[in-house]
């Protein structure tokens, strides 16, 4: 593998320098913060009922599930320790049409799930305040958490914390009035339920919720858009990427255990009525805890959904950065502010999209439901590209030894993004479909004017020469 001098280094095309600003806990709080810890509210209700009350299992399946790719993850952000995720990782392990092909999908998700993100605190915060229109408190998040952005990602790391804490001390009130419930009046399911089910439950009924759990943890992989931000070893991305993993997903089980042993009806009660699907988290807190907290919850999770979007448009203007650096978008995208060291046009054009999405979604009475068929195409078909990129870069090109780490994860990782990828949607499809057919004319439209996509193979030989993390 060739080795980068540093006068090849200065040769890479660039436009700015991020800012080597972010530690370990920075970039954990920002997959956290991607991931919505509040966010076991929305889907609750659908996994309860999906499920037989097995809510804890199926949440215990689906975090090993994508601790495959979260390994993969894990294992290309060490080699390839550069801005670009996707981008950078399938071009090194793969090639470079599939580099710009991960990278081109991924942005189709990062543009939509931060307008989503923005949309739900709207609402959420209008359904809390009434007389305030959802537009303007969307306008409002959308801005607010773009100006953070535009200050620097330590800035916004900071905010960023605050807000986590804030959800964390939230779910530590839902955790500990619940037991003080369960303790004073007795479960109001059976104990093993949400480990074993109602008795109907069976390995069909068990994958197809674990294949919706798994979508509580998308926003992990933000965490490798960060890479040239990280101020310690290479290695901290993907420690940070397992260790955000490892903490989602012990929350998850946590709360959705002590939830369904506090739900006032059962997992059939639920299933036979959608409207209780969306409300069955807060019902059961209102019902069976305070309706205070309940009140509360709504609000916290509308402000944690808003940083949430923060975190998803800094991870896709670093994306946007990586591909423009390379030139195979504009180069002005690839534009680093002096004093912020974030990539500033990328980060406003990235706000002002949200801006026009998001607010005009908002005046939609059905703009929640379409923005919402959208999302997961792109970030599943990176997370396939990724596993792939490792078998490609280790197995194959560095001819590794380690069948497990760098052929049986990532086979086994890969295939189980193809099963969710068939599980989404037909608009998500069609969506998906068609910005996979437009980056394939750009590719196609590069190749008749000769200019193709760089290969950054010796962008990747600058990580370390260890093989696995």
């Amino acid at each position: 593998m060739t080795t980068v001098t540093s006068s090849q280094q200065h040769q890479l095309p660039t436009q700015g320098t991020l800012r080597r600003s972010i530690t370990f806990r920075d970039l954990v709080v920002y997959g956290l913060l991607f991931i919505t810890p509040t966010g076991i509210a929305g889907i609750f209700g659908t996994l309860y009922a999906s499920s037989n009350g097995a809510l804890a299992l199926v949440y215990i399946i689906a975090a090993a599930a994508v601790s495959l790719t979260a390994i993969s993850y894990a294992q290309m952000s060490r080699a390839v320790p550069t801005a670009g995720s996707v981008f950078a990782y399938a071009n090194a392990g793969i090639g470079p049409r599939s580099g710009f092909i991960g990278g081109w999908m991924m942005l189709l998700d990062y543009v939509f799930i931060p307008s989503i993100a923005y949309l739900f605190a709207g609402l959420a915060l209008h359904s809390a305040v009434p007389s305030v229109p959802a537009w303007l408190f969307t306008a409002v998040a959308v801005i607010l958490t773009t100006l953070c952005n535009l200050q620097g990602v330590k800035f916004a790391a900071w905010v960023g914390r605050v807000v986590l804490y804030i959800e964390f001390a939230l779910l530590g009130l839902v955790m500990i009035f619940g037991v003080v419930v369960l303790i004073n009046r007795g479960p109001a399911q059976s104990l093993i339920m949400p480990l074993a089910g109602d008795g109907q439950l069976t390995l069909v009924v068990l994958a197809a919720a674990a294949s919706i759990a798994v979508f509580s943890f998308l926003g992990f992989d933000g965490i490798a858009s960060f890479a040239e931000e990280n101020s310690g070893d290479p290695r901290l991305v993907g420690k940070a990427t397992i260790t955000c993993l490892i903490l989602a997903g012990l929350l998850l089980v946590a709360v959705s255990y002590v939830m369904a042993l506090l739900a006032p009806f059962s997992p059939a009660e639920v299933a036979a009525n959608p409207d209780l699907q969306g409300t069955a988290f807060y019902d059961t807190i209102r019902t069976s805890v305070a309706p205070w907290l309940a009140t509360v919850f709504a609000i916290v999770k509308a402000l944690g959904s808003a940083f949430c979007a923060m975190v998803g448009q800094a991870a896709a203007s670093r994306l946007l950065f990586a591909m423009a650096r390379e030139h195979t978008l504009p180069p002005f995208l690839a534009k680093v502010g002096r004093r912020s060291g974030t990539p500033i046009v990328s980060v406003a054009i990235l706000g002002g999209l949200s801006l026009v999405i998001a607010v005009t979604a908002s005046l939609q009475g059905d703009g929640l439901e379409i923005l919402s068929t959208t999302i997961n195409v792109g970030a599943l078909v990176g997370f396939v590209l990724v596993n792939i990129a490792v078998i490609g870069y280790f197995a194959v090109q560095r001819k590794s030894g380690r069948l497990i780490t760098h052929i049986l994860v990532p086979a086994l990782g890969a295939l189980i993004a193809v099963v969710l990828l068939v599980s989404t949607g037909e608009t998500a499809k069609i969506v998906g479909g068609a910005w996979l057919l437009i980056g394939l004319i750009i590719l196609l439209v590069r190749k008749a004017l000769n200019k193709p996509v760089p290969h950054l193979a010796e962008t990747a030989a600058q990580g370390t020469d260890k093989e696995s993390v």
